[in-house]
């Protein structure tokens, strides 16, 4: 039989198996506290950039049933998606999330795949190190982008106002940027990443402890782990009669991040702050791991005509920094001088790669962002727009959408991306890929 009918018919089981035993749990137990299925159906397309007319096309049902029993905790989010990823026809089925667990009002504690966010300023958290994106998995929804950690996670409530959540993250699991998708230079190759080892000594470990107060709230965060987002180290090179054939390869970095963040109303204006202290090590002998930084946002929030428009500054500064230093031929008549050349300029054009993608290529480095949101039509059309613009290595990045409510349950949405950067920045190598419209569609249950 098809694997596909086969994912199908189970999935149509599930649900109807479990619509079945919530009428008998209901009948028969009474501590039952809660159940519910939801889920959706949605198609969606995001595509016209530059070098793919149709960069994600897929349909996808998802299937999210909740119970509550007593203290008795289950979550799933089953997602089954079909379509084309960049000219590759697909057909996935995804455990987005699975977790169950134990949750009362003084202590919480769940096990399986989970999606926890960090922070309190908007898109940009320097103190959220615990979830990788798929960066490449093109939606009108950012939040697609979020991929599940299978962890442990706890919660103790000192009061209602006062708590500390505890995170164990056992397996290390990177972000998905996906380079190979384009040619920086006709010479390069990437290879797969290399993951770190899965023992005791390579998991992550977390900690917040979140004050939630009438007036204001604030937290301090600890993290020890692996870097989701990492960097690339040269793997090898081979040299030809003409350039250089050069292999790259991902490799994940260590590191311990001291983190806190603010929310604070004052009238009619809200002010949010995040910080990240960001510790490394061997980042002088190792091109793939960035310096110590600290990494901060600031944000303003307001309501004004009925829309809501966040300001954000995002900053960074590296410790320890120095200038790279071009490598200079030093004999042009020597065959060997000539290698030596070539590998010292490889070696500095990844490296100068690496701090690009890590914002460090300056000692600091200053963007804004502006996000605008306003409801139409008893809130039957929402129209969002966000910006973002790196003024030192001055990349742009617009992003509108619409999003209009047809019926209760379906929707639909569109919407585009567009990036500009000089040449040889992160955005203008992203920009034929990234840049494009999207639309969708979505029935939900």
């Amino acid at each position: 039989m098809n694997k596909k009918l086969i994912v199908v018919i189970f999935l149509i089981y599930i649900l109807t198996f479990s619509i079945q035993a919530q009428g008998i749990f209901e009948t028969i137990d009474s501590t039952i506290n809660k159940i519910e299925f939801n889920g959706f159906v949605r198609a969606s397309a995001y595509g016209a950039t530059e070098l793919f007319d149709y960069s994600s096309v897929f349909s996808e049902f998802v299937l999210q049933p909740k119970l509550t029993q007593g203290k008795t905790y289950l979550y799933t989010d089953l997602r089954f998606r079909t379509g084309f990823n960049f000219n590759e026809q697909y057909s996935v089925f995804q455990l987005n999330e699975a977790y169950a667990g134990y949750q009362s009002k003084k202590f919480d504690l769940f096990l399986g795949n989970q999606i926890i966010t960090w922070g309190r300023t908007d898109g940009f958290n320097p103190t959220n190190n615990i979830t990788p994106n798929d960066y490449f998995f093109l939606t009108a929804d950012l939040d697609d982008q979020k991929i599940s950690n299978f962890m442990l996670r706890t919660r103790l409530r000192f009061t209602p106002n006062i708590d500390i959540e505890i995170i164990a993250i056992p397996i290390y699991k990177p972000s998905n940027y996906r380079y190979n998708l384009f040619t920086i230079e006709n010479n390069i190759n990437y290879t797969e990443i290399i993951l770190p080892q899965k023992t005791f000594k390579n998991a992550s470990y977390a900690a917040r402890l979140n004050f939630e107060f009438s007036k204001i709230g604030f937290s301090t965060s600890y993290f020890r782990g692996f870097d989701t987002f990492y960097g690339f180290n040269v793997e090898n090179i081979t040299f030809t009669s003409q350039l250089p054939l050069i292999t790259n390869v991902p490799k994940p970095y260590l590191k311990n991040t001291i983190g806190a963040d603010f929310t604070l109303p004052l009238g009619f204006v809200i002010f949010r702050g995040e910080a990240a202290y960001n510790i490394t090590k061997d980042y002088k002998e190792l091109i793939y791991i960035p310096n110590p930084d600290v990494a901060y946002v600031t944000a303003v929030e307001s309501n004004l005509g009925g829309a809501t428009i966040i300001f954000q500054y995002i900053g960074k500064y590296t410790i320890d920094f120095i200038n790279l230093e071009e490598p200079i031929l030093t004999d042009a008549l020597n065959p060997l001088a000539h290698k030596q050349y070539a590998e010292e300029m490889i070696f500095y054009e990844l490296s100068l790669f690496n701090r690009k993608m890590f914002y460090q290529q300056e000692k600091t480095n200053h963007a804004i962002s502006l996000s605008i949101n306003k409801s139409f039509a008893y809130n039957t059309l929402d129209i969002e727009f966000s910006a973002y613009y790196n003024i030192s290595s001055e990349e742009l990045m617009l992003r509108p959408k619409i999003s209009w409510k047809i019926t209760d349950m379906l929707s639909a949405t569109f919407g585009g991306a567009y990036m500009k950067g000089e040449e040889g920045t992160i955005f203008n190598y992203s920009a034929p890929i990234l840049s494009g419209v999207f639309v969708g569609l979505k029935a939900s249950f």
